[in-house]
């Protein structure tokens, strides 16, 4: 599965800083984990089984710095499914 622009647009914006962030989106529920600056670095996204647990996908971001603080990269990868 790879990660289309509508959920890419929810990703790239700034939440509350070490935080488990919960949403659905069409018919997908996702959750999200922040880093320091708020910014998603481990998502899940599937269903919501009766647990409160997703089941589907599992995908974790990489953010590279530079010196001055830009990002160099920014690339999320599958890791797999969660469950």
């Amino acid at each position: 599965m790879e990660l289309g622009e509508p959920i890419m647009k929810i990703l790239k914006k700034d939440y509350e800083p070490l935080a488990m962030v919960e949403q659905t989106f069409k018919r997908y529920d996702l959750a999200f984990k922040t880093d320091e600056a708020g910014k998603p670095i481990l998502l899940f996204i599937g269903k919501k089984d009766a647990n409160g647990n997703i089941k589907g996908d599992r995908f974790a971001r990489r953010l590279k710095y530079g010196q001055n603080g830009e990002v160099i990269k920014d690339h999320w990868e599958h890791k797999g499914k969660a469950t």
